[in-house]
């Protein structure tokens, strides 16, 4: 297992707490919120997205915690789900859809920047980025060596 720094720790334990309060967002309190986060061009019931998008939150929250054999495996597993659910924020944006406080097109686009940030948190805190400079460092001192 990939060795984190206690910043890193903390830093998943926090992103354990926010995907959790989010979670639990999804499926109770915020819920019609989230529903007009869903572009229109999902293929799929708006409350299904939202439902099941909070029960991906909260099972990463769970994992992030205590799966820690798994750690990088959900670091990546959680950056890939940030990137996917990024074009929903970008079409919020460019539909000027209201939707949780985010209510100007300023308020839209300042949140944009932060689902990179997601990401690369997910990876940082988890050791999953450090566990792939390894794996290609190794991958290159195999190269040079056959």
């Amino acid at each position: 297992m990939t060795p984190v720094s206690l910043p890193a720790t903390v830093a998943r334990y926090l992103l354990a707490l926010v995907l959790a309060f989010t979670g639990v967002g999804h499926l109770t309190f915020a819920r019609a919120g989230f529903r007009g986060q869903v572009p229109a061009w999902v293929p799929l019931d708006t409350d299904f997205v939202v439902l099941a998008s909070g029960v991906v939150e909260l099972a990463f929250a769970v994992a992030l915690v205590a799966l820690p054999r798994w750690r990088v495996a959900v670091g990546w597993l959680l950056a890939a789900f940030f990137v996917a659910i990024f074009p929903g924020n970008i079409s919020q944006f460019l539909t000027h859809t209201d939707s949780l406080g985010l209510d100007t097109d300023l308020a839209r686009g300042l949140r944009l920047p932060f689902q990179p940030v997601l990401v690369v948190v997910a990876l940082w805190s988890t050791g999953a980025w450090k566990w792939w400079r390894s794996w290609r460092r190794e991958r290159r001192a195999h190269a040079a060596r056959s």
